[in-house]
């Protein structure tokens, strides 16, 4: 079908079932490449909309997609997404960020829950108070804590795990929607 990636079935699926996309939203999508997601919100947000991906890698360009390539720890990378976005507050968060992974399941698992967490930082500075963020993350150590930080920080979350996925995979998406301001 044209994606970059399998991941964006998994995107596709969650919309269908969730409504995550509006024509004309701004939409952020965090670790981005090699660009599946930026692919489907790019058709579903529509030319009056705009996505912005961030990445560490390189991201072979997309149409309607403004790319920017850097570390989300970087308070440069931050300016720069803020500056895409032309400092408007963000409909939707994505992320699908994942570490390097080291093959020590303790180290790896750590790592990812350390990118959740700044999906997290992220989305909770720039969406608007009735957005969302739809967030990759994995069962196993830190899970139970960072889905109570979601709860927190959101009026509704949700657990979902596409059919998209593999059935052995610890991999889940939490769906958070309606920002409880602090």
């Amino acid at each position: 079908m044209g994606y970059r990636s399998r991941a964006a079935f998994k995107l596709l699926e969650i919309d269908a079932q969730d409504r995550l996309f509006g024509r004309g939203e701004l939409v952020a999508d965090l670790g981005a490449a090699p660009g599946g997601w930026s692919q489907v919100a790019a058709e579903k947000v529509g030319p009056g909309g705009r996505v912005v991906a961030v990445d560490l890698i390189a991201l072979t360009e997309l149409p309607r997609v403004t790319f920017i390539q850097g570390d989300l720890t970087e308070e440069s990378v931050l300016r720069a997404v803020a500056e895409a976005f032309d400092g408007a507050p963000l409909d939707l968060v994505l992320s699908d960020m994942s570490p390097n992974l080291s093959g020590v399941a303790a180290v790896d698992q750590a790592r990812t829950m350390e990118l959740c967490d700044r999906a997290l930082d992220f989305a909770l500075r720039h969406l608007k108070p009735n957005g969302a963020l739809l967030v990759k993350t994995f069962h196993g150590a830190g899970f139970p804590e960072f889905l109570g930080r979601v709860r927190a920080r959101f009026e509704r979350v949700l657990v979902r795990k596409p059919g998209a996925s593999r059935s052995r995979s610890a991999e889940t998406y939490l769906l958070a929607r309606g920002v409880r301001r602090a």
